[in-house]
């Protein structure tokens, strides 16, 4: 299994893959079905989940059933229980849009939901992050989750997100970061997919953002609370809905 999904991600180009987990998603919920672990995004329980990632296998982090990740995970939670995300009427800007939230969101009667990728089958705007067709201050809130590590211009995408985003909207702009680095590192010499994926941790990803990732968001303009929400959580609950124990989730405002 574990060699098998590793090949699948190396080898399957990501929009057929959402296409593709529409299929398979039901069996694999179907034959895990248990009491050890629980997707809080809708409430099932399995006796594991599956493994995941590019390189090194993590264990026990793909839900069966959203196809939720430990950071899918955690941001449901932090939504849901510390903000207004689910209850107050929203225009709400969703870049790369996730599976495991796509439809919940588009669903929800409060929120005004617009979703944008270059690629995504689930965008409803093709657009360039650093070059984006929105006029300024329309947005109440932004998810930008997992995208910035793909972009060579960073900064100059992180202006646009201040730019779109409304005088007192917040947004949510997770990253996979190195808590133990100070600096964020990145070589645009590395060229090699394969170096890429064993410097970078993925053969797409163009840098490993450090702690002065927070530092970079607020040199542009926002307000920024580094959330570690798994401090709020129980030991026992961090196991069960099989969270990243002090995974920081960057809260940006304006």
């Amino acid at each position: 299994m574990k060699k098998l999904f590793k090949l699948i991600l190396n080898l399957i180009p990501r929009p057929i893959l959402i296409r593709l987990s529409y299929v398979v998603r039901p069996i694999l919920a179907f034959f895990l079905k248990g009491n050890t672990f629980t997707d809080p995004i809708d409430g099932k329980s399995f006796k594991s989940f599956l493994p995941y990632g590019y390189g090194t296998q993590r264990q026990n982090v793909l839900s069966p059933s959203t196809l939720s990740l430990e950071r899918h995970r955690l941001l449901w939670l932090y939504l849901q229980n510390e903000s207004d995300f689910f209850s107050a009427e929203k225009k709400v800007l969703h870049f790369a849009p996730e599976q495991a939230f796509y439809k919940r969101f588009r669903k929800m009667k409060n929120l005004d939901y617009v979703t944008t990728d270059l690629n995504s089958p689930l965008a409803d705007v093709k657009a360039n992050i650093c070059d984006l067709p929105f006029k300024d201050n329309e947005f109440d809130a932004i998810l930008c989750n997992h995208v910035l590590e793909h972009i060579q211009d960073d900064t100059k995408a992180m202006q646009e997100l201040y730019r779109i985003l409304k005088p007192g909207g917040y947004g949510v702009f997770q990253i996979p970061q190195d808590l133990n680095r100070a600096t964020t590192f990145e070589d645009d010499s590395i060229t090699d997919k394969k170096e890429r994926a064993k410097i970078f941790g993925q053969y797409d990803h163009v840098r490993i953002y450090g702690r002065d990732y927070f530092d970079k968001l607020r040199s542009v303009g926002f307000k920024v609370e580094e959330v570690d929400y798994t401090s709020k959580l129980s030991e026992s609950d961090i196991t069960k809905y099989c969270l990243a124990k002090g995974e920081i989730i960057p809260v940006v405002s304006k």
